[in-house]
């Protein structure tokens, strides 16, 4: 197969494959943390889950991405990466043994979410660096193809420990605090795999190095202003669009996770243990599609182009999300949830390649973290508009309907820039 003998190729970049190492670990470690969440807030026998406390949920977790994500572009243009992927990953182990205390003392809901803003603050900082320090361990020719597996395997890695945590929550008493307590475990291993890199190597360069963070908050504004007109510059227009376009898919996605987590907890499953499992085998399926997105995006992105595939990618769910949700059964959910993991993982592996191949090195870090804060925000806002639309089983026609509809409008206008774009070389 290619994406084996790319994968091949890849991985005789030493340095590549030790940044792949602490990817898988850190989000493998998301993922363990993530469902250690979602099972404590939403499957929860005591707890009676709605809608507005789900997207409630995901505001007091996400939306304060936009304020650190700033922050975090601004420090990654600044600090050495290598040093964020040691120090974030201690520190979200510490923050993590912290929730599965708070889990186990029966404390306010209140003072259990500030725990886990907490750890996924620093997530930020961790994920942008990532992407950021990728263009400096693989060349150029490389760089799509290291865009489609190295992201896509962490997504895989972040599934994979999502599954682990079913195991361990079902071996260990239904324990959501003994998941989380592994999550803290991988994010450990993820700090230890970072060391085995030379401190200078993922850079920023060393004349951009500023490591007293006084300075580095006191210029914060004018760094973020220069990162926007770097975006906005006509030579990086493509990138913008295809940002654009990502943040509209994002928005998508955000309102199906919250439809999705509602149907598994009441319409689709008698007893909460049930719903729990059809999520993991929902989000297992999701995975597999994010695997194809590895595998076919190299040679469609090679011969569309990015953009184009992008545009294909927003169509095809446009089509057969509503033929796949409207019926609201579990056997065309789960290919909803193959066909949604593979266009939306193919969209970002595009999307990665554009801003990557765009925007400057030293600006990558803030570009990145832009990119961050709209994914987030647009989730919320998902998930807000979701928790406004959805009956209390989560069938809700209207929002398939309208989801399809935002599909196609990414669609019809990536593909109208593109046309534009590429008659204008």
């Amino acid at each position: 197969m290619a994406v084996v003998r790319d994968l091949r190729v890849l991985l005789r970049f030493r340095n590549f494959r030790r940044l792949l190492a602490v990817r898988l670990l850190s989000q493998g470690a998301d993922g363990v943390y993530q469902v250690g969440l979602a099972t404590y807030v939403v499957f929860s026998p005591e707890k009676q889950t709605s809608p507005a406390a789900i997207a409630s949920a995901m505001a007091v977790l996400l939306l304060p991405y936009s304020l650190v994500g700033p922050v975090a572009g601004v420090l990654l243009d600044r600090w050495r990466r290598r040093q964020v992927f040691v120090h974030g990953n201690g520190l979200r182990a510490l923050l993590a043994t912290a929730t599965a205390l708070l889990m186990i003392s029966h404390v306010p809901d209140w003072l259990f979410y500030v725990s886990a803003l907490c750890v996924t603050a620093v997530n930020r900082f961790v994920l942008s660096g990532l992407s950021a320090s990728l263009p400096r361990v693989v060349d150029a020719e490389r760089l799509v193809v290291a865009n489609s597996l190295s992201p896509t395997a962490g997504t895989l890695a972040a599934t994979a420990g999502g599954g682990l945590a079913f195991v361990v929550r079902l071996a260990v008493s239904d324990s959501d605090a003994a998941v989380v307590l592994l999550g803290a475990v991988l994010y450990l291993c993820g700090a230890a795999a970072a060391l085995r890199m030379p401190r200078g190597l993922l850079g920023p360069d060393p004349a951009l190095v500023r490591p007293r963070l006084a300075a580095a908050f006191s210029g914060a504004l004018q760094d973020l202003t220069a990162g926007v007109r770097h975006l906005a510059a006509p030579a990086r227009r493509e990138a913008a669009w295809a940002l654009a376009s990502m943040t509209l898919m994002r928005f998508c996605y955000g309102a199906l996770m919250v439809m999705l987590l509602m149907l598994c907890r009441y319409a689709l499953a008698s007893e909460p243990d049930d719903g729990l499992a059809l999520l993991g085998l929902a989000l297992g399926v999701s995975g597999a599609g994010f695997f194809v997105a590895a595998v076919v995006t190299p040679w469609t992105a090679g011969r569309l182009g990015p953009g184009r595939w992008i545009a294909v990618c927003a169509g095809v769910a446009a089509v057969l999300e509503p033929a796949l949700g409207l019926p609201f059964t579990t056997g065309p959910l789960l290919v909803a949830a193959f066909v949604l993991g593979l266009t939306t993982q193919g969209a970002k592996i595009a999307t990665d390649t554009v801003v990557q191949s765009s925007v400057e090195d030293g600006f990558r870090g803030r570009t990145f973290s832009v990119y961050d804060v709209l994914f987030n925000v647009a989730f919320v806002a998902a998930a807000g508009v979701a928790a406004l639309i959805l009956p209390p089983d989560g069938r809700s026609p209207a929002l398939v309907l309208g989801v399809a509809g935002i599909y196609g409008a990414v669609a019809v206008t990536m593909a109208r820039f593109e046309s534009r774009r590429v008659s204008h070389q």
